[in-house]
């Protein structure tokens, strides 16, 4: 499970640092550059991660398309063997975009705990994969806030559901599809850059949150931590993958496509965090199923979610 030697990048990237200068924010986002450092999995980590049942990582399929996937399993999944090795006991679900994913390659992940509002990114390469799960050599690892996480206990299907049906790829929209994603009240973006590699990263708010006008989507950018780890991937390669996830029923949603940030009057309607930005998504493929093996059965709203500020869009 040996990949080729290769150096660690350190500092903020050419995107970040274009987007934190529109923002106004290179001050602020300069303080926390140490979070985003090259980093080992040191005990808080290790104990976070091997309490997880959920993750989503990004990757590329065998034809190069870029996807963001989730993985699940019991407590240990999320496995670290040394301070630089995560092992994910686990594959993709059969018939999810990145089952069949090879390596090596640069791949992101991010564990989210939705009861306790916590999550982890660990960025870095997929450098083996088996029968029974895959091996990441860390380069980064580091926390975000908790913002608008919506609170969810998770728990797993039981042993005798029933099978789901095969999953459906297109490359368009149903109505089925674009009603899913108006209720829709968190999403997993998975991001890249030629040079640093994949990222998996969360995006909340209140349903409703992402906007679909003409088979494209858009969501307004929230206050956060001024790194713009995402938008900063986003302004260097457009390419971009979203997962949505119905954790009432275990419905997923993966999007491949292109992403651009639009720099707006802040304020305006639809502007729900005031920040001046919203991403604009165009799907280019989605694979649609059932591939989430866990439920939550009630949801609690996070208290910092905007409320939506335009009345022109069907949020129905």
């Amino acid at each position: 499970m040996n990949t080729p030697a290769h150096s660690t990048p350190t500092g903020f990237h050419e995107g970040e640092l274009a987007v934190q200068r529109l923002a106004g924010v290179v001050d602020d986002a300069a303080r926390l550059s140490g979070m985003v450092a090259p980093a080992r999995l040191s005990v808080g980590p290790v104990r976070f991660l091997g309490d997880r049942t959920f993750a989503a990582l990004t990757a590329r399929d065998p034809a190069g398309t870029l996807w963001i996937s989730p993985v699940t399993g019991p407590p240990g999944f999320l496995h670290a063997t040394s301070p630089s090795i995560l092992d994910v006991r686990t594959l993709p679900a059969e018939g999810d975009p990145l089952h069949h994913l090879p390596a090596p390659q640069p791949i992101g992940l991010i564990a989210v705990e939705f009861a306790a509002r916590r999550r982890l990114r660990v960025n870095g390469r997929l450098s083996g994969t088996g029968r029974d799960g895959l091996r990441i050599e860390v380069e980064q690892v580091y926390g975000n806030c908790p913002q608008y996480i919506q609170g969810r206990r998770l728990h797993p299907t039981r042993a005798d559901a029933p099978a789901a049906e095969p999953p459906r790829r297109s490359d368009t929209l149903t109505d089925g599809d674009l009603a899913f994603i108006r209720r829709a009240d968190t999403l997993l973006i998975g991001t890249t850059h030629p040079t640093r590699g994949n990222d998996a990263s969360h995006r909340g708010g209140p349903p409703g949150f992402v906007r679909v006008e003409d088979g494209r989507l858009w969501w307004p950018d929230y206050p956060g931590n001024n790194l713009f780890n995402t938008l900063g991937n986003l302004q260097a390669d457009p390419t971009a993958a979203l997962l949505f996830c119905d954790f009432a029923t275990g419905r997923t949603l993966h999007l491949s496509g292109h992403a651009e940030v639009e720099w707006i009057r802040p304020g305006i309607p639809g502007d729900d965090g005031r920040t001046g930005r919203r991403v604009h998504f165009t799907p280019r493929h989605l694979v649609a199923g059932r591939l989430l093996p866990l439920r939550a059965d009630t949801v609690a709203a996070a208290p910092g979610n905007p409320p939506l500020t335009d009345r022109t869009t069907d949020h129905a």
